[in-house]
């Protein structure tokens, strides 16, 4: 039964290649532009079109089946007016448009979306969500892959190591690990950096189960100087990626505004998702669906805030606390059934893991000794006390807590996964 059910689904996969095959060449179109605007509006501005060596994503699943992210890319054969590529993403912009500081002044953010390389012209779209969570298209541009005002030249062309070897890009889940704030001579510690934070990442489950369906890469892209911003301390160094603390005017909220400077030093190896290593023994990091997440490198907690903010990247998991302070307001209106898989405002909660509790569990469920232990209905999470709940009493998304993903995150992860390879 294994042979024929094999037989029977490698028709598919090949025709799934031809496809790639058909519209495609295996390398990167990089289309960078300007996200500018305030709480209420928002602009697009084109700003360069670049082609990069690699092509680390899938080359099977083409169309992003998952309904999550804020923004939405989707690429269409100009001839026949056929989708041949999407992609979902959110932005720092999009976290930004939730502050205070939004509706005080307007401001401008670095954004890019990448396509497989297009053998012929494309016209490729960018939606917005609004707050009904129906999209809208803001943008539309053709393409031509033969313009030669695509740049072939690249800004920070640095080598790359593999840290894991899982075989085929076009079949795995691609790391690019970039070095923030690590010197020349920080160089090796950062090479055994990448080493030990791969290990944090196999160390939780489901990611141990799926080795082998990863690779890690890392860029030899040393800074001028060691360490990162700390605005408040009034530190401020010369690094590759640009980052700070205290983004939002949130202490341990680590990011970057520099985005081109990221996706450059992604450009060095064939990737999927961008993580930025943090020479900094700060507690922080961040982390945001298909744009990019950091970590620091000695802190305490720097395994848990790895696998954490990866679950953020990756899978667009939310968070599940919801004591600590954020610089967001009316993240997720109660209104609306959220987006995220692994919470709820009970709008819809046959979407998402209703399925995977007991007939028996109450729902909401009571955060008592009974429930410790059981998939449920809790409320706190997406960062408020009341109307938005959570999978379980405790997760890695709701506090410090290592290989301890609930049921609902694990399932989240692996669909991923198995998105990502083809499955």
């Amino acid at each position: 039964m294994k042979k024929l059910l094999f037989f029977l689904f490698l028709p598919v996969l090949m025709f799934a290649q031809s496809e790639f095959n058909k519209y495609f060449l295996d390398k990167t179109l990089r289309f960078d532009y300007i996200h500018a605007g305030s709480k209420t509006e928002d602009f697009y501005y084109f700003n360069s079109l670049i082609e990069e060596p690699f092509w680390g994503g899938p080359v099977k699943n083409l169309i992003d089946p998952f309904n999550f992210g804020k923004y939405k890319a989707e690429v269409f054969d100009k001839e026949s007016g056929k989708l041949i590529y999407s992609k979902h993403y959110s932005t720092l912009f999009s976290e930004w448009q939730t502050t205070n500081e939004a509706l005080l002044y307007s401001k401008s953010f670095e954004e890019s979306v990448t396509m497989p390389f297009p053998k012929k012209t494309v016209t490729l779209t960018i939606s917005s969500r609004q707050k009904d969570q129906s999209f809208v298209k803001k943008f539309t541009v053709d393409i031509n892959p033969e313009d030669y005002f695509i740049k072939k030249d690249r800004d920070k062309v640095y080598p790359n190591f593999k840290v894991v070897n899982g075989g085929d890009p076009s079949e795995k889940v691609d790391i690019v690990l970039i070095p923030e704030g690590y010197t020349e001579k920080e160089m090796d510690q950062f090479k055994k950096d990448c080493n030990r934070f791969a290990q944090y990442l196999f160390n939780s489950s489901p990611y141990k189960e799926n080795k082998s369906s990863f690779n890690i890469w890392g860029i030899e892209a040393p800074s001028r100087h060691s360490g990162t911003d700390i605005p408040a301390e009034k530190i401020y160094v010369n690094t590759q990626a640009g980052t700070s603390f205290y983004t939002f005017n949130e202490e341990r909220y680590l990011m970057t505004e520099e985005y081109k400077a990221v996706r450059d030093l992604a450009a060095n190896a064939p990737y999927d998702q961008i993580y930025i290593l943090v020479n900094s023994d700060k507690y922080g990091g961040g982390a945001i669906y298909n744009y990019y997440a950091t970590c620091v490198n000695f802190n305490i907690h720097s395994e848990y805030v790895f696998v954490h903010e990866f679950g953020h990247a990756f899978a667009f998991l939310a968070d599940e606390y919801y004591t600590s302070s954020t610089a967001y307001n009316d993240f997720y209106p109660k209104q609306y059934e959220p987006l995220e898989p692994n919470i709820t405002t009970l709008v819809d909660f046959e979407s998402k893991w209703k399925d995977l509790i007991k007939e028996d569990t109450p729902i909401p469920t009571p955060a008592t000794k009974e429930f410790e232990k059981r998939l449920g209905v809790f409320e706190g999470g997406g960062y408020v006390e009341k109307g938005v709940y959570r999978p379980k009493q405790d997760c890695s998304m709701k506090s410090i807590s290592v290989d301890d993903y609930c049921t609902v995150c694990k399932r989240a992860i692996q669909r991923m996964i198995d998105y990502y390879t083809g499955k």
